[in-house]
């Protein structure tokens, strides 16, 4: 007998598709919807059930995992006039997944808090992009009320490497922030860096290799290296949406200044605003190489 939670995903874009994809390889009844119906076809031969609405999608299940586009999208399915809260199964855990800050992270909370005192919030995105979460080796940011979330590890165990609960509901979205910072500031200086070493006389290669076996040397560079040389930006995560997050770190930084992040956040706005956004965030990269 299968003891497994039914888990439904709200969003079936590269991560909730790979969320989806992992759950039903361990055996997980998986329901899901999207915006786009035809997403989630091919999932369809593993026993995945594709819905017409969320609350079609939710309505029997133990876990339901949204990892949609930004804020608003989230609010409006969760708990928009439409939304999903009222025909929640008793008891349901609904984790939250996607990056939409800590103000709309604490409306939700508050909100479902308020409508349905048994429905268990989880706060929790995730560190890692499209390839890691193909191969469940993303790291999640938990945090809500882990002993009345007890549906929730083995969903997490099956789409993640690790879980870190960081403790109230709000944590993991603040955390978030912190780790995307990095990123993107990490992302900006690789491509400097290498426009330097091309200025230089240097490859990609030469520059990997001068990292590889050090402390510096981080796969993640090593990827996008290899995105630039080949010239190929297929997203693993969209430039829109790491410019989405650069502003809602600088927004929760408050008065608190990050020039750094803000001169990124400007220029990564001019290669959106160039037609880049749809392509990975390595391509700020080819926009640096038109504009100087």
């Amino acid at each position: 007998m299968n003891n497994l939670p039914v888990v439904a995903v709200l969003g079936l874009g590269a991560m909730g598709h790979a969320f989806a994809a992992n759950l039903l390889k361990k055996g997980f009844t998986v329901r899901g919807w999207n915006r786009s119906p035809r997403k989630g076809d091919d999932l369809a031969a593993a026993g995945f059930t594709l819905c017409n609405t969320p609350r079609e999608a939710v309505r029997d299940a133990d876990v339901v995992i949204s990892m949609l586009t930004n804020a608003a999208a989230t609010e409006e399915v969760i708990i928009g006039d439409k939304g999903i809260v009222e025909h929640l199964k008793p008891g349901a855990v609904v984790v939250q997944m996607g990056t939409i800050g800590i103000t709309s992270t604490e409306k939700l909370d508050k909100t479902i808090a308020k409508a349905r005192a048994d429905v268990v919030f989880v706060d929790a995105p995730v560190s890692g992009t499209k390839a890691p979460a193909e191969n469940a080796q993303i790291t999640v940011l938990a945090s809500g009320d882990r002993a009345r979330a007890a549906a929730v590890e083995p969903v997490f165990g099956a789409i993640a490497k690790g879980t870190k609960w960081l403790g109230a509901a709000g944590a993991g979205s603040r955390m978030k922030l912190v780790v995307n910072a990095w990123l993107i500031s990490m992302v900006q200086g690789m491509t400097e860096s290498l426009f330097l070493a091309k200025t230089l006389g240097f490859t990609p290669d030469d520059f990997w290799a001068a990292l590889e076996g050090g402390p510096l040397a981080a796969p993640y560079v090593k990827n996008k290296l290899e995105m630039i040389k080949t010239g190929d930006y297929t997203p693993q995560m969209q430039l829109s949406l790491a410019l989405k997050d650069a502003n809602l770190a600088l927004d929760a930084a408050g008065s608190e200044d990050l020039p750094g992040l803000s001169v990124i956040k400007e220029f990564w706005q001019n290669a959106v605003d160039a037609g880049l956004g749809e392509q990975d965030l390595a391509v700020v990269y080819r926009y640096l190489s038109t504009v100087r």
